[in-house]
Parts: structure tokens; C-alpha cells; sequence
């Protein structure tokens, strides 16, 4: 039975409510210019001019039901439900306007105690297939029992919001309402602001049901051990959670609850820039029929993709179902973690490959979310950036970082999970003199944390960030841990050390108000 929306206001009557994946292919290739089947049996299809999202245009309304909850500033800025209604009400007029629409009912969380009910609506059948790969499919006899959802995603994309309405800033606007429980979408046809818009949902109500909403990737070892990966792009997120000696759980979001980790999402959504087969080639084998291919570039010859090729954004993605990467379990649940890591590629050189984290240390670095990238060269010179972002995913926090924080460091100490911060970026010197980590070492690292073996090794402490430096890691050579050895001047590495601490302590001040004295005191000693 086809959802009624009349009581939305859409009056269309041609709606194609969960499609199979052949015909959406069908649809995107009569309707939409760009979209092609590649050789591999992919969906290549074209975003628009927004070829990732929108975070500036992101608006929450403030509702005195859940206005004292919400960390209000930059990442979530206040809105009018006035404003919300004439955004949504422009989202429906364009709606109207189109012969057809598409629905996608599906389901956010794994675990049936916690998944919340989920409704697209949109009018690109690229989008109904993005969705039908990014939430949890439901089977025909959910689909009869499916009645109403719990939010509803009004993607309206194609039609841009009126910059001169009250607190617009562009013509693209990504506004979630709590209290009607709708997400509209306009001026962006970029599929990503719905999946994180479901993130931001998930972000809000899990904690209020004491679940900790994560942004990391989750992989479970042959004897039920859980891991999660916490880090920012291009720390190794998701090329050290594919790991073939282990089950993914899943490469983006997940929750932490009284019974253990369970997955948000039904599917992946891997950047595929430069995209080996032999460098990961569980992401490569998963681009199929199915799959839908973002902004990549492919020869009109053979439709083969030319994965390096960024032409048209470096942002290039796939969207497939977890179930077409070989080693993923399903479902896709999970035990208590035994080992919490923070990956960071720090191009500063100082911080060590492998560092052990009391639960303070933790809490601070998990706050801070800290990764170094590489500046663009000017007249011949590069220098590192240093970028943070809270709990390692300040665009889709709702609560302030310090609630998540502590919620993982309770959950962490109930049931005895270790913290470790892994160091993917470089060593024996800053970007341009020292060389980057090589990704072997990393993965030996990470096996010796998987298998318990960093456990009883001999630490020592660092001067400066008081984190635990483990002496020896099995197939690590031990000139490679202690980071201020690897460096040619010792003095310059101390100052750049120093420079690091300052710009720690400089973001966290914006932090210090939500969390105790003990976490504050775990910042670096400058």
C-alpha cells in the first residue's frame, strides 16, 4: 500500500514507494541527465553544483520542548518554526509541481529496541536508490506493518530556498524540526545532507534513551572482540575497520547501548578518490549493480571509471549495501568494545604511533578530535593545518560534546574498554622533512591492540600530553614509538611539541563550561 501524504499537503499521485534497486536504475536513466550504468554495474550519477554538504545552512528549530538539550552556536544554529514552516511549505509547492515522486521507507539502528522508522521523500530517483543502500531495508512484512514513520525527509533539492528569508543565508537550506519530526532539504541535490540528516536525528534521541550515538567505524574479531574507529577524514577510519581477519559492523555511525554496539545504517559511504583495487579492495569489489557511483568521471568508450580523476570534486563517493562487502555481519551488531581507538594523522610529527589513554585522557582527546592536514603549497611551502572537530563529528552533534564524552567514558569504565590514541600521520619530523607512518606499522599496531598484546608493555609517560607511550609493539621497530628520538633535532622537536599543546588548549576552551575539572586537567602541559 502506497503511504498517503495528503495529510503533508502532497497531492501527487504518481509515487513510487520501494523500488527495487533495477527499476530506480530504469527511472535515474530516462529522467535524470548524467546518470549511466559504468562497467563495473554501477549507477554513476551527477550531485549538482553541491558535490558534498552543507554545513553552514544546517538549522535547528528552537523548541521550548527541546531547547535547553541542544548546543546552540555555529554547528547548530536557532530557527524559527516560522521559518521552518515557510521552508517546508516551499519544499512541498515544488513537490507538487512534479508528475512523480519517489518514497523510500526504511529503518535507522540495528538494534529493534532502539531503530526509529524513517521516511523519504524525494523526487530524484538517484536519491530513492542513495536512501534504499543508506538505511536499513525493510522486509515486505515490515513494509505492511510500517504505518507511520517517526521522521519524515522532505528532499525538495532541486529547488532552491529564498536567500532573503530570515536567517537564509544561501539559497540551500538543511532545516530539522524536533518537535514535527521533519528534515526539508532544499538547494542542494547532494544525497550525503540526508544520511547525516538521520545521523543528527539518531545524535539527538539515542542519548535521551541512555545510548551513546557515535561517529566511528566498528569491526568484531573471530572470538566476538569488538573494536571502534574513531577519526576525522584521512586519518585511516575506514581502510583499518576493513580488515579481513575480522567482521565489519559498520563504517560510519553507530550506537552504544546496554547490550552492546549495533550499526545505524544499512549501507556505506565510502569516498572512492583514487580507489585501488589493491589498496582496499573490499570497497572496490562492493561497486556494483547497486551501487551508486557520485560525481566520478568515465570513459563514454567502455564506461569504465577513472577513479582518479577529480575534475569534477575530490569528494568523489560510493553508496552500496553492507551486505555487498564479503566480511560484513549481519546483523550488524555487536558486544560490548574492548578497545576504543582515536586515529589522527598528525602532520606535525608529535604525537607517537601508539599511545595508551587513562579515562580522563580519553574523554579530552575524544572532546577535542584532533587530525593535522596539509595546506595547499604557496609560492613552494607547505604547512600543516591542525583541525578539530568535536567527538570527531561536530557537524552532527545536537547535545554539547561534553554529554557524549561522558557518556562514553562511563560506558567505557563499566565495561572495560581501553583507549588508545594511534597516530597515522607522520614521524621523524614535520610534513615535508619526516616521512609518514607507514600503513604496515599501523596495522601491526592495530593487531597488537585487537589481540591484547600492548597490554603489559612497559610505558613511559609523555612530558608534555601525559599519555602512556608503550616501549615495544610486536613487528614495530621500537626507534619508531618514542616520536622525539625519530627526530633529527630534538629542540625542534620539543618547540613544534609545544606549538601543538597551545593550539590543544586554545580549541578546548570552547568546551571547558560542559565538563569536570579532572577532564580539563588532562590537557597537555605547556
Amino acid at each position: 500500500m502506497k503511504p498517503n501524504l495528503e495529510k503533508h499537503g502532497i497531492l501527487v499521485k504518481d509515487i513510487i514507494h520501494n523500488a527495487s534497486p533495477a527499476r530506480l536504475y530504469e527511472e535515474a536513466l530516462a529522467q535524470e541527465k548524467g546518470s549511466a550504468i559504468v562497467a563495473s554495474g554501477a549507477l554513476a550519477v551527477k550531485s549538482g553544483v553541491k558535490t558534498g554538504r552543507s554545513p553552514k545552512d544546517k538549522r535547528i528549530v528552537d523548541d521550548p520542548e527541546v531547547r535547553d538539550d541542544i548546543w546552540w552556536g555555529d554547528v547548530n544554529v536557532k530557527l524559527d518554526d516560522h521559518i521552518f514552516l515557510v521552508n517546508r511549505e516551499r519544499a512541498i509547492d515544488y513537490l507538487n509541481t512534479c508528475s512523480r515522486i519517489y518514497i523510500v521507507d526504511g529503518f535507522a539502528g540495528w538494534d529493534p529496541k532502539y531503530r526509529i522508522k524513517v521516511r523519504i521523500v524525494c523526487t530524484r530517483a538517484y536519491h530513492a536508490l542513495f536512501m534504499n543502500n543508506m538505511l536499513i531495508r525493510a522486509s515486505q512484512e515490515e513494509l505492511q506493518d510500517f504505518g507511520e514513520p517517526d521522521y519524515t525527509v522532505f528532499n525538495a533539492g532541486k529547488f532552491p530556498a529564498n536567500r532573503y528569508t530570515s536567517k537564509m543565508t544561501s539559497k540551500t537550506s538543511v532545516s530539522l524540526c524536533f518537535n514535527r519530526k521533519e528534515f526539508v532539504i532544499l538547494g542542494t541535490e547532494y544525497a550525503g545532507e540526508m544520511k547525516k540528516g538521520v545521523f543528527t536525528i539518531m545524535n539527538y534521541i539515542m542519548p535521551k534513551a541512555d545510548v551513546l550515538s557515535m561517529h566511528c567505524s566498528a569491526n568484531e574479531g573471530k572470538d566476538g572482540n569488538v573494536s571502534l574507529f574513531f577519526g576525522l577524514s584521512g586519518t585511516g577510519k575506514t581502510t583499518l575497520s576493513a580488515d579481513p581477519e575480522r567482521a565489519l559492523i559498520g563504517d560510519d555511525e553507530h550506537c552504544w547501548s546496554d547490550d552492546g554496539v549495533f550499526n545505524i545504517e544499512g549501507g556505506c559511504y565510502a569516498k572512492c578518490i583514487d580507489l585501488t583495487e589493491d589498496k582496499e579492495p573490499e570497497i572496490y569489489r562492493a561497486i556494483r549493480f547497486g551501487t551508486v557511483l557520485e560525481n566520478v568521471v568515465y570513459s563514454e568508450a567502455d564506461r569504465r571509471v577513472d577513479y582518479t580523476n577529480s575534475s569534477l570534486t575530490q569528494n568523489t563517493r560510493a553508496s552500496y549495501p553492507i551486505e555487498y562487502i564479503d566480511n560484513a555481519k549481519i546483523p550488524c551488531t555487536g558486544g560490548h568494545p574492548k578497545n576504543i581507538i582515536f586515529l589522527t594523522c598528525d602532520a606535525f610529527g608529535v604525537l607517537p604511533p601508539v599511545s595508551r589513554l587513562t579515562p580522563e585522557q580519553a574523554m579530552y582527546h575524544f572532546i577535542s578530535g584532533y587530525t593535522a592536514k596539509v595546506a595547499g603549497t604557496e609560492m613552494g611551502v607547505t604547512e600543516p593545518e591542525a583541525t578539530f572537530s568535536a567527538c570527531f563529528g561536530a557537524a552532527f552533534l545536537v547535545w554539547h560534546p561534553g554529554k557524549y564524552a561522558e557518556m562514553l567514558a562511563e560506558k567505557m569504565q563499566k565495561h572495560g574498554a581501553k583507549a588508545w590514541l594511534v597516530n597515522t600521520g607522520w614521524s621523524g619530523g614535520t610534513y615535508g622533512v619526516g616521512a609518514r607512518i607507514k600503513l604496515k606499522a599501523t596495522r601491526a599496531i592495530i593487531d597488537a591492540i585487537n589481540d591484547n598484546r600492548l597490554d603489559d608493555i612497559e610505558t613511559v609517560e609523555d612530558p608534555i600530553f601525559g599519555f602512556a607511550i608503550p616501549t615495544s609493539c610486536p613487528n614495530v621497530a621500537e626507534s619508531l614509538l618514542q616520536p622525539k628520538k625519530t627526530w633529527a633535532d630534538p629542540q625542534a622537536y620539543d618547540q613544534k611539541a609545544k606549538e601543538l599543546a597551545h593550539l590543544f588548549r586554545k580549541n578546548f576552551t570552547a568546551y571547558e563550561s560542559g565538563v569536570s575539572d579532572a577532564v580539563k586537567a588532562a590537557a597537555p602541559k605547556v
